[in-house]
């Protein structure tokens, strides 16, 4: 199947062995080129980042890779529980990953990641999970506690507790589910992440408390390449500047490699 520049690919899970979905894209000619991992929001599916990420990839001739991960984050989803950052769905992104490296002209040294909202959310898991695997990762108004937003946020809190299985103190099982989704569980493996995390003050979503919060996490073993700001803005993933920050650094690799003398 194909949509509009992109076509669907089909990745084998390697924990269960279900089909999932991607969308890729390759610039004609491509010859060892960067990828871009672009991850969807909370409550959408693999079309979700075309229009916003690909005229970046586009521009610059990079790959772009937009895996599903199991659906998105909502009681609609007969499968909520396998989504939401569960091994499952963390999965199917190395999955998805490892087959278009495996066949596509792509760096395998190049690879970022970026998302927002619930996609930040994933980003922020992703690079928990395998923090070797990706050059950077840009993560925008992430969740960053689930227990805490079920409380904030009365419009997702169902949805919530139908990935974490139900209410925050419904049992030891459940509560299991909501701190290993969590980035916050996570900050020792994400120090060893190149990482950068942005959130609007004025997030009528997210509060930018949950960025905040990990940061000040972060700060207690501070690593050299954690970077984050609480802008002046709302619950936005601004692709320009995420993109800006992966090309600085790729110049920087550039210059290292170079020769001197």
């Amino acid at each position: 199947m194909k949509t509009p520049d992109m076509t669907e690919l089909e990745a084998v899970s390697s924990l269960d062995g279900s089909r999932e979905k991607s969308l890729f894209w390759l610039p004609p000619g491509a010859r060892n080129v960067p990828l871009l991992v672009g991850l969807h929001t909370w409550s959408a599916d693999r079309f979700n980042q075309v229009n916003d990420m690909l005229p970046f990839c586009r521009e610059r001739g990079w790959g772009l890779l937009l895996p599903e991960f199991r659906g998105p984050n909502l009681t609609s989803n007969p499968r909520a529980p396998q989504a939401c950052a569960s091994q499952l769905a963390k999965q199917d992104i190395l999955d998805a990953l490892a087959q278009v490296l495996k066949s596509q002209p792509l760096d395998a040294k190049q690879v970022f990641l970026l998302g927002g909202s619930g996609g930040g959310h994933m980003s922020l898991m992703m690079a928990a999970a395998a923090p070797k695997t990706w050059r950077a990762v840009s993560s925008w108004c992430p969740i960053t506690d689930l227990s805490a937003w079920h409380g904030q946020n009365p419009k997702y809190a169902p949805h919530i507790a139908a990935c974490c299985g139900g209410l925050p103190g419904g049992g030891e099982k459940i509560d299991l589910e909501y701190r290993q989704r969590s980035p916050l569980t996570h900050v020792e493996k994400l120090r060893e992440a190149c990482l950068s995390v942005h959130h609007g003050r004025h997030d009528p979503s997210v509060p930018c408390s949950h960025t905040w919060r990990l940061a000040m996490a972060m700060e207690e073993k501070p690593s050299k390449s954690f970077f984050f700001e609480i802008f002046d803005g709302a619950h936005e993933l601004r692709c320009e500047r995420a993109f800006h920050w992966f090309d600085s650094l790729l110049q920087s690799d550039q210059k290292t490699r170079g020769l001197t003398g």
